[in-house]
C-alpha cells in the first residue's frame, strides 16, 4: 500500500484531513501526520516539527495555497512520488516546483480517489 503523508492533519472530526486519515487507514495505507497543532489521530502522533520521512509515496495537502510556501522545501526534500492538491489547496507555483523535481501532481480529492478505487 502507499505510505501517505498528510500535511495539514487535524484531530477535528469535521476537517477533511481527519476524514482522509481515517479513510486511508481503512484502505490499509500507512499514514504519517504533520500539522500546525500537536495531537494524536488513529494512534499516530501529529508532528509539528517537519521531520523528513523515508519512502513517502504520496503527500496529500490540506493547507491553503497562502500557507504552503513555508512547506515548499520540506515537500521537495521528502521526495514523494506524488503530491495531491485537495480542493481549495490548488497552487500552480508549488505544482510547477514539484513537477520540476520529478514529483507527479494531481488536483484531486483524496477521499474521492479512495472511494472510487483510483488512489
Amino acid at each position: 500500500m502507499k505510505k501517505t503523508l498528510i500535511i495539514g492533519a487535524s484531530t477535528n472530526p469535521e476537517r477533511y484531513a481527519y476524514k482522509a486519515a481515517n479513510m486511508l487507514v481503512a484502505h490499509k495505507h500507512e499514514i504519517v501526520l504533520l500539522g500546525i497543532r500537536e495531537g494524536e489521530l488513529l494512534g499516530q502522533i501529529i508532528h509539528t516539527d517537519k521531520p523528513i520521512f523515508d519512502d513517502i509515496d504520496t503527500i496529500t495537502l490540506y493547507l491553503g495555497a497562502k500557507n504552503q510556501p513555508e512547506w515548499y522545501d520540506y515537500i521537495l526534500q521528502t521526495k514523494p512520488k506524488r503530491l495531491i492538491f485537495n480542493p481549495n489547496t490548488e497552487n500552480d507555483e508549488l505544482k510547477a516546483l514539484a513537477e520540476a523535481n520529478n514529483i507527479q501532481t494531481e488536483y484531486a480529492c483524496t477521499l474521492v480517489l479512495l472511494a472510487s478505487g483510483q488512489y
